[in-house]
């Protein structure tokens, strides 16, 4: 049955359908929320993120179209509809994205499948030198359970734990009926090889793979960029984050950037950096612990003032293209977090994240933006959407020779 209402169920953070309008609308949004274009007509890079469908990624991909006039190439991961389950949110955002760029009249091929593979490379190479010629940028921003190293076949898994002592914060939940509750979970040490398993699905290894499986086709245009996207975040999180694990696999994304920017400037004068990104809500942040009480006390404490991530984006494509200078600070990262980190923000955060419990939550955190914000990412909570109509689930994927 293609056609249903859908509703929202969830189990936590974590939806167990989409809605295919909700998310279209979505991402018109995102397209008519980006800044004025910057390209002159005719003019158009070519691009290469993967990683588009979602999150930073998914801004990077609209950003680039609506600002930069970029044509190219998107790869991401989707499970496509059934008869009984609708497809991934990711699946209809990159539908939408596809039908925006047309009517736009820009070029832009959508690719589903792991991005980890050398088949995807190649089968990207093979786009590259058909249709679209040499890459002017890459945008990186993989976040995955697993990844399978293509030459030796290992198989290894990331996890989210603290390094050397259990880690111990506050957290938001909310019950079965949207009832928020402040509670204290405890997360045990990473143990054995979690700290390399992490690193070698969440570094920079493939990454440099990407980059070096094209530079070795001659597939780089001169003064080639690239970018993988990164966080910091705060000190309320960093036990759990940048001290932890996923830090661990970040530093090694940054330590990647460091020595492919040496390589590329020598070989085509080009720049590789990481792009440290403020807070959002996102289907990869919401699954760590204290990351969703802290983004609701964030926008408590700063409202509107939240950067959204389509406007970072388009400050990155800036930078990357030349617009203005590529800003980079002493570890040759590009910063577009200081909105977050300033320190009259964080001392605003910390005072709302000490007096956080239940009963205090609702007057210190924008619950109800971080609940809408949620529900978005799937579709739901999206104004102008009838969702007591039913809607079409099976949307094609789109096609690649259009």
């Amino acid at each position: 049955m293609s056609e249903r209402v859908i509703t929202p169920r969830s189990r936590g953070f974590l939806f167990l359908d989409s809605h295919p309008a909700g998310c279209e609308r979505l991402v018109q949004e995102m397209w008519q929320a980006t800044p004025s274009p910057t390209h002159v007509p005719g003019d158009a890079p070519v691009a290469l993120v993967v990683g588009s469908s979602a999150g930073y990624g998914l801004a990077a991909m609209i950003a680039g179209l609506a600002r930069t006039g970029i044509r190219g190439i998107g790869v991401c991961f989707e499970k496509a509809p059934t008869e009984r389950r609708t497809a991934t949110a990711g699946w209809y955002r990159t539908a939408a994205t596809a039908e925006l760029a047309r009517r736009h009249g820009q070029e832009m091929v959508f690719l589903n499948g792991d991005a980890f593979s050398d088949e995807m490379k190649e089968q990207v190479a093979d786009l590259l030198r058909q249709r679209f010629g040499r890459l002017d940028h890459l945008i990186y921003s993989v976040a995955a359970p697993r990844r399978t190293d293509p030459e030796t076949g290992a198989a290894y898994a990331s996890v989210l734990k603290p390094i050397g002592e259990p880690y111990r914060t506050k957290t938001l939940v909310f019950d079965a009926d949207g009832t928020p509750e402040v509670k204290e979970v405890e997360t045990p040490p990473a143990k054995d090889d979690d700290i390399e398993q992490t690193v070698a699905v969440m570094g920079g290894a493939d990454w440099e793979r990407w980059v070096d499986h094209l530079a070795d086709r001659g597939l780089l245009a001169d003064g080639f960029t690239t970018a993988a996207l990164s966080y910091i975040g705060s000190p309320l999180t960093d036990g759990i984050y940048r001290q932890g694990t996923i830090g661990a696999a970040k530093s090694h994304l940054e330590a990647t950037a460091r020595t492919l920017d040496e390589r590329l400037d020598k070989l085509v004068g080009g720049r590789a950096v990481t792009s440290v990104n403020g807070a959002a809500v996102t289907q990869s942040s919401t699954a760590i612990p204290g990351i969703a009480l802290y983004v609701g006390l964030l926008r408590g404490a700063l409202g509107e003032g939240m950067v959204p991530p389509i406007a970072q984006l388009a400050d990155l494509w800036d930078q990357l293209t030349g617009v203005r200078p590529l800003d980079t600070d002493e570890d040759g990262r590009v910063r577009l977090d200081g909105w977050e980190l300033n320190s009259a923000v964080q001392a605003a955060v910390t005072e709302r994240w000490e007096s956080a419990t239940t009963e205090t939550i609702a007057r210190l955190a924008d619950l109800d933006w971080f609940h809408a914000e949620v529900q978005r990412l799937y579709g739901f909570a999206v104004p102008g959407i009838d969702y007591a109509a039913p809607t079409t689930i099976q949307v094609p994927w789109p096609d690649a020779t259009s």
